[in-house]
């Protein structure tokens, strides 16, 4: 993980990423509210996710990546509301070999956990732009 920031935030984004190179799905199911709203763009259309039951579901897709690396291109937080949103530089193997995408991932807390998520893809692994 490259540029993260030595703050409270960017403590809970790299759990985030290790639990992501451990497969801990319960780990990261852990750091969302019951209640939780993930928007992804992953499939070049939006894809809602609601409660950990679905967010379960949307996190299966981190069994198969294999060296994963990130680089924050783009850092900013508050605290009151508390929130995140970055731009990250992804580079990661597939069974296709190397795969690099940029990612735009924005988080909006309550309580010390992520409440929303706005899981956006911006330069998918075949270089096309969302």
């Amino acid at each position: 993980m490259k540029n993260v920031p030595d703050t409270a935030m960017g403590a809970m984004y790299r759990e985030h990423i290790n639990m992501i190179l451990n497969k801990d799905i319960e780990g990261l199911l852990n750091q969302y509210t019951d209640d939780a709203l993930l928007i992804s763009s992953f499939m070049k259309k939006p894809v809602i996710y609601r409660g950990r039951d679905e967010l379960r579901e949307h996190f299966q897709g981190i069994l198969g990546i294999q060296g994963l690396e990130t680089e924050i291109g783009f850092w900013a937080e508050t605290e009151n509301p508390q929130t995140l949103m970055i731009t990250e530089q992804i580079t990661m193997q597939t069974a296709d070999g190397e795969a690099q995408m940029r990612f735009a991932d924005s988080w909006v807390l309550r309580d010390g956990q992520i409440a929303i998520h706005f899981a956006g893809m911006v330069q998918h692994p075949d270089g096309s732009l969302s």
